[in-house]
């Protein structure tokens, strides 16, 4: 293994200079989530990380959304490998479906690899992965350059930065990263590794912006293991500790301070499936012997013995406590002197839902620890940190990614306090292309981007039109009207029968369908007496007579789907 000084040395003693630098987004710019990143070098193209995202309110249905990586389809010959920098979903998710379809290299570390695996393996992949380990000493060779890469801290162990070497200087992605000084050995980052690479030459540095519009330093996880461990020994009856199944640097706390009030530790969820036993089976999560304890014997030990740590990815760890409160789990239920602890920091968007949740652990009998400034320290670096990042650094070309755009241009203006001109700044845009020549910066076209909706088992069979019409249902509801026709006779047989759901209340309407099921008669009728007719227009006059009259008498627009049936 070679460290970033002998790489850039070996460049130019092979005399190669790289005659075109690419920098581009499919996912990750101007959104939470979907992190996607390609850096293209003299045609040669590397993907960093390959994430979903949580679906918005608005993709009914939709389980994960991921980026649209037609590019690389279209370029599979040229894909050289995917590095991904750490294990949680955001930046894994999509490995699975975009390996159906490009046989390249997957290079990460121990963890990180463990967790992708199992996550390809949840979402049914049926192919074969070539999945290659590396850690911070790692260098792999290509024909037009090499990657290295650093240790970062993280909420999670085996995190890393990327470097990729080229003649012009080093491309550098931060992954996502915070300095905590305070870090234990799985979470140290490598600042003198950082500085070295600084030293070397940083060509472009992309760079976290989760939490650029943070003043100061992100809290250190040194003063949580201090509250959660002083919450564990003032709660008098049972724990209720929730977090994410990925956020290993919290379950760790948990543990450790359960093991100190002398508590035994039942977990609920997933998470006891698959990132604990992969955790635990690689020595990132240090669980004395005897902690853990089956959900089913916590009633052989008095409350004040007991910690229940339930945990999931997305929104599970949330919804298993409204279960709890509603006292409909299957296992364990809220009772009074319970303590609930939220001990992971909130996904986007999912404030109402836990604001609603506290409420109803409330009702229950239960206190609830949470909030800002206790347990829910972010696991990105605030402003100090990005600044300290980009001196760290000294970049001559910075690309802020990961973060709706508002952040993004918060962190172009932390790069201009640290002495960045306006030139040397570039924000992406999903899909738009950056090219590094002759000095400069400058956009370079487009190349396709935006969402892949899996809904179940299928891959992007959800577009927009199918969202329009989930939308449309959720709003005024579906009419259904059935007519049966005789063309022989050319009369009506059966029908009109008008079926509503999610429109209005049969039963307290009938005066409205009654008036509807009328004028779809006269239509039929008036239509079938002609010479000749087309279904596709009686259908269409029923939908446009329906249309009118049910908006002027309800204010709605619902779905009108006609069905004629012919004997």
């Amino acid at each position: 293994m070679v460290g970033p000084t002998e790489c850039r040395r070996k460049l130019k003693l092979n005399n190669r200079k790289n005659e075109s630098i690419k920098l581009m987004a499919l996912g990750g710019v101007g959104e939470f989530g979907k992190n996607m990143y390609l850096v293209e070098v003299d045609g040669d193209i590397f993907v960093l990380d390959a994430g979903l995202m949580i679906p918005e309110n608005e993709m009914f249905g939709i389980d994960i959304v991921i980026p649209d990586f037609t590019y690389l389809t279209q370029n599979k010959d040229k894909v050289k490998g995917i590095f991904l920098t750490h294990g949680h979903e955001d930046h894994i998710g999509a490995l699975s479906y975009i390996l159906r379809e490009l046989h390249v290299p997957v290079y990460g570390t121990k963890l990180t690899l463990a967790l992708a695996k199992a996550k390809m393996k949840e979402q049914e992949f049926k192919g074969q992965a070539n999945l290659i380990e590396v850690n911070s000493d790692s260098n792999i060779s290509f024909q037009s350059t090499q990657v290295s890469f650093f240790h970062t801290t993280h909420s999670i162990p085996d995190s890393v930065g990327i470097c990729i070497h080229t003649s012009e200087g080093i491309i550098v992605y931060t992954g996502d990263f915070k300095f905590d000084q305070a870090a234990t050995s799985n979470y140290k980052p490598e600042i003198g590794k950082m500085a070295r690479i600084g030293e070397e030459g940083v060509l472009c540095l992309l760079s976290d912006s989760t939490e650029a519009e943070k003043p100061g330093y992100t809290q250190s996880e040194a003063k949580v293991v201090s509250q959660v461990t002083d919450a564990f020994c003032h709660a008098a009856g049972r724990i209720i500790a929730a977090s994410f199944a990925s956020d290993l640097i919290r379950i760790q706390h948990i543990f450790d301070s359960a093991y100190k009030s002398r508590r035994k530790v039942a977990v609920v969820g997933k998470f006891s499936q698959t990132a604990y036993d992969i955790a635990l089976q690689l020595g990132y999560l240090h669980v004395p012997e005897d902690l853990v304890i089956p959900i089913s014997e916590i009633n052989q030990y008095p409350d004040d013995e007991i910690v229940i740590l339930t945990t999931g990815s997305q929104g599970e760890p949330i919804e298993v406590l409204q279960k709890m409160a509603k006292q409909t789990h299957k296992q364990v239920n809220i009772k009074n002197g319970d303590t609930v602890i939220l001990a992971g920091t909130p996904l986007r968007g999912s404030e109402v839902l836990i604001f609603k949740t506290v409420d109803k652990l409330y009702r229950a009998g239960a206190s609830v620890i949470s909030g800002k400034g206790t347990f829910n320290t972010s696991s990105h670096g605030s402003q100090e940190e990005l600044k300290f990042m980009i001196n760290l650094m000294n970049p001559k070309f910075f690309i802020p990614v990961h973060g709706e755009f508002r952040m993004l241009k918060a962190h172009a203006k932390i790069a201009k306090e640290c002495g960045l001109s306006a030139d040397q700044i570039f924000i992406l845009e999903k899909g738009e292309a950056a090219e590094i020549k002759d000095g400069r910066i400058r956009p370079s076209g487009r190349i396709p981007s935006g969402n892949i909706l899996i809904d179940g088992s299928g891959v992007g069979d959800v577009g927009n039109i199918v969202l329009r019409d989930r939308k449309l249902l959720s709003q005024d509801g579906i009419l259904l009207v059935v007519v049966t026709l005789s063309k022989k006779e050319k009369k009506i047989s059966a029908g009109p029968e008008i079926i509503s759901r999610g429109f209005v209340y049969v039963r307290e309407s009938e005066e409205l369908l009654v008036e509807a099921t009328k004028r779809v008669r006269e239509i039929v009728e008036r239509s079938i007496t002609k010479e000749s007719f087309d279904w596709s227009c009686i259908k269409q006059d029923m939908r446009d007579d329906l249309n009118q009259y049910l908006f002027d008498k309800t204010k709605r627009r619902p779905m009108i789907l006609p069905i004629i049936m012919e004997v």
